[in-house]
């Protein structure tokens, strides 16, 4: 097996801001970020170029990056991806921001599902646009309000499939009819699909273009693979119309995609994919673990059903500290989780675990926030 936990002591010696916000006593579990170790293709490639020193600038559209996710894409979700439609860009919301800017108007509303991820909300202010909450409806896509939305004069819909931070992934059938309602009121679609490798053993990701055709994907290998750090997404389009939208992206995006991004990305969808499997299985023993975790220690936080990622959304609404658990858990049980209205007012009494740690560490967490009680 090349799939490997990491200790706790080796993860302190880490320097990104996951291990470094707070004291050495709190255990960290607010970032969106794995604590494993490197999967073993990614790691050669990135030791190979530092060796070779070829960190100079980057030169996505030849490096063989597209291809790559074409393959990907079709060997996992049999997705005919065409290369020449795919675009790297620094990263997903980069991505995100920039179409916004280049095809919808200044002070366009767009459609987003709270509780969802917490840049949703600052990239869109970021852009001059605006915030549209229709928030998720016991989990599943609220269409009704969504066409609502869009008919009072939204302008654009901002997906997120799989879904963070509830881990829900979407069906074909409920993707189909978002871009049929996008395309009723001619409005951008955009599907921000970076937790897409990371579905549980035997559930399906629907990539959005495969049904909805004008619909334009955003993704990385960054969460799978664990390369926040390195700055590559990608921007896929299928249609005639979506391509003719990354067309309209400034220029000079594909340079401020990171070197080593686009080497690690191309590695990991070329010859990541058995280490991804065994990351997935893993996560799964993990999640089917965790209710009886929290009946064991914490009892009375729920676990919010998941599908995909490697993140738990959990109920604390029927606890004593249903007013701001994560602050409660970080002080009274030195755990640091990431609070439940960052994702939008319909997070209060909620909080955000990280799983993708080692079996330990998620016991231990639990043990934590059963302190905080």
């Amino acid at each position: 097996m090349s799939f490997a936990t990491v200790g706790l002591e080796a993860l302190r010696r880490r320097s990104s801001e996951k291990w470094r916000r707070f004291p050495s006593d709190v255990l960290p579990s607010h970032i969106a970020e794995m604590d494993f170790a490197v999967a073993p293709p990614v790691e050669e490639a990135l030791v190979a170029a530092v060796r070779a020193g070829d960190l100079g600038y980057v030169h996505a559209v030849t490096s063989g990056l597209p291809e790559a996710f074409a393959a990907f894409a079709r060997d996992r979700w049999s997705w005919d991806v065409d290369p020449g439609a795919v675009v790297a860009v620094p990263d997903v919301m980069v991505g995100v921001a920039e179409l916004l800017r280049v095809l919808t108007p200044e002070g366009a509303g767009v459609v987003i599902n709270p509780p969802v991820y917490p840049p949703f909300f600052s990239v869109i202010a970021e852009t001059g646009r605006r915030v549209v909450e229709v928030p998720l409806d016991d989990g599943r896509l609220p269409l009704g309000g969504i066409r609502e939305a869009l008919r009072a004069g939204a302008r654009a819909v901002l997906l997120c499939n799989p879904h963070n931070p509830t881990g829900d992934v979407r069906s074909a059938e409920e993707v189909r009819a978002l871009g049929e309602i996008a395309a009723e009121h001619d409005a951008v679609f955009l599907s921000d699909e970076i937790h897409a490798p990371l579905t549980m053993p035997g559930v399906v990701h629907v990539p959005a273009a495969t049904v909805a055709e004008d619909a334009i994907v955003l993704t990385s290998a960054t969460k799978a693979w664990n390369l926040a750090g390195l700055k590559c997404g990608l921007a896929v389009a299928h249609s005639d119309r979506s391509r003719a939208a990354l067309r309209r992206l400034p220029e000079p995006i594909h340079d401020r995609v990171g070197h080593l991004g686009v080497i690690a990305s191309t590695a990991a969808f070329t010859r990541g994919q058995e280490w991804l499997d065994e990351l997935r299985a893993y996560l799964a023993e993990t999640r089917r673990a965790l209710p009886a975790l929290l009946g064991e220690h914490a009892a009375g936080v729920r676990v919010t059903p998941a599908q995909a990622t490697f993140l738990a959304w959990l109920d604390f609404r029927d606890t004593a500290i249903a007013g701001d658990p994560a602050a409660a858990v970080l002080e009274r049980g030195r755990l640091s989780l990431l609070r439940g209205t960052d994702f939008g007012s319909v997070g209060e009494g909620f909080a955000r675990l990280n799983i993708g740690t080692s079996r330990e560490l998620v016991e231990e967490s639990v043990r934590r926030i059963g302190k905080a009680l």
